[in-house]
């Protein structure tokens, strides 16, 4: 009698031993991370190339780990309980479950589940020649299971096969990126550079580009001496160059060009014919998106391009300079003058140009002003208000209150923003 007991008891506690492994694998195969896997596979890990097979069938490999789970578990119950009616009779039933629940729950389940959740890809890389081992063994029972709960699934509205996951990569970049600046181990500035690169597919010319009325162009009309004066006072490379009429831009002079010509020339400007020394305009359509012309700067080798509408009408100018801003912040050089689009008040409001795009100043501040229907913040006042305000006018949404310093004519000019408690009102 001693000696059933014992062997009883063992293969009790043997079998809560498989039944902490199944439960710390079923943890550890679906919070492992597919990124370091997938690296760990390029690396020559030959484990790692089985997690990565496995968590490709997610469904399947838990399936087979409750199979496995509950058939030890059940199993195990069922021992303690014969072993507890032998020995206490019919109550040995309430020492059974209680002891059994109380086994299980907590070296069967939390304690391995722990360890898991800590240590996943430690625990995925160690159980993954076993767990391949049981998926296929199990794999008819898992599949008829499977078949069984699309089945009922689909009786109640649901349809499981077409399930898919709700978030692209891109979102799940981003959120992996906020998650782990709020935890401290990416900065700001490194979190927006990072999700500068993410945003470039959302992003259309038109959000990047420098607007015609800030655009600095040359009239060919003017003499090359004049013309030479521009460029240097300027401190662009690239100008658009215009005859007759703003809108008809004939050609792009590149400083580079100007300056080789005036040497050629002897150092005599009047020798200079400027329209021969311009470069063929490119036009890009305002909708292109961000990245595809990224890409097409790097394909032609060119960082210049002016911006039409759905009319050929030049609505602005994009450099390459324009999208990498977009991803390492605003860069600028010694030629540069300096700006101060936001300027911070001692009462907390910020009195910001109204050009500032909203995507500058949202980031800036870790703010989250819609840039849907407007680009520049004073584009957004305009949209909320439905009306040109005048000075002196105030609107509140979006959590923050708006008031309208300066006007020029229908231009927006200065606007003081203050952060406010929750309201969607506008006044």
């Amino acid at each position: 009698m001693t000696l059933a007991i014992i062997i009883t008891g063992g293969v009790i506690f043997a079998l809560l031993i498989i039944s902490a492994f199944f439960s710390g694998a079923e943890t550890a195969m679906t919070a492992t991370s597919k990124a370091r896997m997938h690296e760990m596979e390029k690396r020559g890990s030959k484990r790692a190339g089985m997690v990565q097979k496995l968590i490709q069938t997610p469904e399947r490999v838990i399936g087979a780990i409750l199979l496995g789970n509950n058939l030890v578990n059940i199993l195990a119950s069922a021992l303690a309980t014969s072993l507890f009616l032998s020995l206490f009779g019919n109550t040995g039933i309430v020492y059974a479950t209680l002891g059994m629940t109380a086994l299980v729950l907590i070296f069967g389940e939390v304690m391995p589940k722990t360890y898991a959740i800590v240590n996943p890809d430690r625990y995925a890389l160690f159980v993954a020649p076993v767990i391949r081992v049981i998926v296929a063994v199990f794999a008819p029972v898992v599949l008829t299971v499977e078949f069984i709960v699309q089945r009922a699934m689909k009786m109640f509205g649901v349809d499981i096969s077409k399930a898919g996951n709700i978030l692209n990569p891109r979102d799940e970049l981003r959120g992996a990126i906020n998650l782990h600046h709020k935890s401290g181990f990416f900065i700001k500035t490194d979190r927006d550079m990072l999700g500068g690169i993410l945003d470039l597919d959302d992003l259309e010319v038109s959000d990047v580009m420098v607007h015609r009325t800030k655009m600095h162009t040359i009239d060919l009309a003017m003499s090359p001496s004049q013309i030479i004066k521009d460029v240097l006072d300027s401190g662009f490379s690239r100008i658009p160059v215009w005859q007759d009429d703003k809108d008809n831009i004939i050609g792009i002079l590149h400083a580079k060009n100007l300056l080789a010509e005036l040497h050629a020339s002897g150092g005599k400007p009047e020798k200079i014919n400027i329209k021969e020394i311009c470069i063929e305009p490119w036009f890009t359509p305002e909708t292109t998106p961000v990245i595809d012309q990224l890409n097409a700067f790097l394909r032609k080798k060119k960082h210049f391009s002016l911006v039409v509408d759905e009319y050929g009408e030049v609505m602005g100018m994009v450099t390459l300079e324009d999208i990498l801003e977009e991803i390492v912040g605003q860069i600028a050089d010694e030629h540069d003058a300096p700006e101060q689009d936001v300027a911070h008040e001692s009462s907390g409001s910020f009195v910001v140009n109204g050009e500032t795009p909203i995507r500058d100043i949202n980031r800036l501040h870790d703010w989250d002003l819609p840039d849907d229907e407007a680009t520049t913040v004073a584009g957004l006042v305009i949209h909320e208000a439905q009306i040109i305000p005048d000075a002196g006018q105030v609107f509140t949404f979006h959590g923050f209150r708006f008031e309208v310093l300066e006007k020029d004519r229908n231009q927006i000019k200065s606007i003081r923003i203050t952060k406010v408690a929750k309201k969607t009102a506008k006044s």
